[in-house]
């Protein structure tokens, strides 16, 4: 059985969908949803990690770079609309209190201040299917939520407006985390996410990081700082770079990490939603490593350079 941040009528639980219809288990929180998996209650589950406009989800983030160690498997990607829902025969000029997550309020407060300036939001939501639940509720305080619409249906509310995001292009990443494995093969098209903790905090100490990807033709996609939650001023970073564990040139720049860095925790390679190919410069493919090994080794046995 697979499992998610809940929930039902969540955007989370719509991404689940995209991956399997079969009964899943909802969670209350992120870290619950992971702490299931690693206790073995279900196989894998749907948790948010980005969005476009918000940034990466630090309750993903913070609780894949510890405990025990999970694997993302698979990414989707979801373009995020949400919708004003009110109680049926409320009409948006009686509305005074609207109930959302702050992340959905973030991403529809101008459209809120502009058509609804009446309203105070209140962003004590769990979730936006949770305050879809709650505004459900004939004896609620609430007057209307800002949801997704598979939430206003579910819970019988009505739409007084819809498309009200600020920019309509908002997409949220969600990944698929299950226990560790060997990481599936290669497609040309893939992601691979880290974390890696810094020697000690000095000059330099980031481009030393950096430098293990510069160096070999490998690009990122994202690169947060995360506090290590030990030490005032102390971080590390999480990281998606393009490409495959099992590519020479991603393999290279890992063992680069581990050499100049504390720790480094690898949560998996795995295809790109988006099936982009990765653009691998002439020098980083890997055929131009293998040809460099062979290289170097005949000079190493041979003294010659050339075959």
């Amino acid at each position: 059985m697979l499992g998610y941040f809940g929930p039902a009528g969540t955007f989370t639980h719509q991404a689940l969908l995209t991956i399997s219809s079969d009964e899943a288990r909802p969670f209350a929180t992120v870290a619950a949803a992971l702490d299931a998996v690693r206790a073995g209650e279900v196989e894998a589950v749907v948790v948010p990690i980005e969005n476009s406009m918000e940034g990466g989800v630090s309750a993903t983030l913070d609780n894949l770079a510890s405990g025990d160690r999970l694997m993302i498997v698979r990414e989707v990607l979801l373009p995020v609309q949400f919708g004003l829902f009110v109680r049926p025969g409320t009409s948006i000029d009686q509305i005074r209190s609207i109930v959302t997550h702050p992340h959905a309020y973030n991403q529809t407060r101008d459209w809120i201040a502009a058509n609804v300036p009446q309203a105070q939001v209140m962003t004590e939501g769990g979730s936006t299917a949770a305050g879809a639940l709650e505004v459900s509720n004939p004896e609620s305080r609430h007057d209307a939520a800002i949801c997704a619409l598979v939430a206003g249906e579910m819970y019988g509310l009505e739409a007084v407006a819809t498309g009200i995001a600020d920019n309509d292009a908002a997409v949220t990443r969600f990944v698929l985390v299950a226990k560790q494995s060997a990481p599936s093969a290669p497609t040309g098209a893939d992601k691979t996410t880290l974390v890696a903790y810094m020697q000690e905090d000095h000059p330099g100490s980031l481009q030393e990081i950096l430098d293990q990807f510069t160096g070999r033709g490998v690009n990122l996609s994202r690169i947060e700082s995360r506090p290590t939650k030990t030490t005032l001023g102390q971080y590390c970073f999480s990281i998606d770079a393009e490409g495959h564990v099992l590519d020479a040139r991603m393999g290279e720049a890992l063992s680069g990490l581990h050499r100049v860095c504390k720790r480094v925790v690898f949560l998996g390679s795995y295809a790109r939603a988006d099936r982009v190919k990765t653009r691998v410069p002439a020098s980083a493919t890997d055929e131009a490593y293998a040809a460099a090994a062979e290289w170097l080794d005949r000079l190493r046995t041979s003294g010659r350079d050339e075959a």
